[in-house]
């Protein structure tokens, strides 16, 4: 038997298993960053990003910078810069053709994070990217996100995943993602090393 005898169909399947949320946990949800939330932002060093396309499909990206490195604008809206990257601009097109978009907001030591839903549009204005630069390096780009919905998110999954508990970590280093970069589908160890050594170089010399 396969795992599709027990697939749920429905929502009122889901809230069968789930559950309905509590009452003050409904109102959490705001339509504006608050107070608390701005602070979060300004202390947060890495975003996740979510797009989708003209069709739907989804796509997530992190964006990382020292911690404010996104911008909440007089009007409330965030402005996330955009540095040197692979240069697939995935999410970018997504953005283009779609406009939707969600954030997730991590803060060391933090258990709860931020999440954001709204629209999004690309820009490049000369004196916000001049504003934004790091180590003498304008931001590329940046994207304005005008804000939907946003609430803090419970610490339950990152207390279960142990995250920011060091000696919770594997201790092992080395790159996973190198592998990929290895040519045919042999894992050659000597191969990945030298892949390694060229992520390092790239992260230490082309990171703006």
């Amino acid at each position: 038997m396969t795992d599709s005898a027990f697939q749920i169909t429905s929502e009122a399947m889901l809230r069968d298993v789930i559950g309905e949320p509590m009452e003050f946990v409904r109102a959490k949800v705001a339509t504006e960053l608050n107070q608390a939330m701005r602070e979060f932002v300004a202390k947060s060093p890495l975003v996740f990003v979510s797009t989708l396309d003209e069709a739907g499909n989804p796509d997530a990206s992190p964006k990382g910078d020292p911690a404010g490195f996104v911008e909440v604008s007089e009007t409330g809206d965030l402005l996330i810069p955009e540095r040197p990257g692979n240069r697939l601009t995935f999410g970018f097109l997504n953005i283009l053709r779609n406009g939707r978009i969600g954030l997730i907001f991590v803060v060391p030591n933090q258990l709860e994070t931020l999440r954001v839903k709204g629209t999004a549009s690309l820009h490049r204005d000369p004196e916000t990217l001049e504003r934004m630069e790091v180590q003498g390096k304008p931001a590329l780009l940046y994207t304005r996100v005008r804000v939907e919905e946003c609430f803090f998110h419970c610490g339950k999954a990152l207390v279960r995943s142990h995250l920011w508990k060091p000696y919770k970590w594997n201790e092992n280093t080395r790159s996973i993602a190198a592998r990929q970069f290895l040519p045919g589908p042999k894992l050659d160890d000597e191969g990945a090393k030298q892949t390694e050594a060229l992520l390092a170089q790239s992260y230490r010399d082309d990171l703006y």
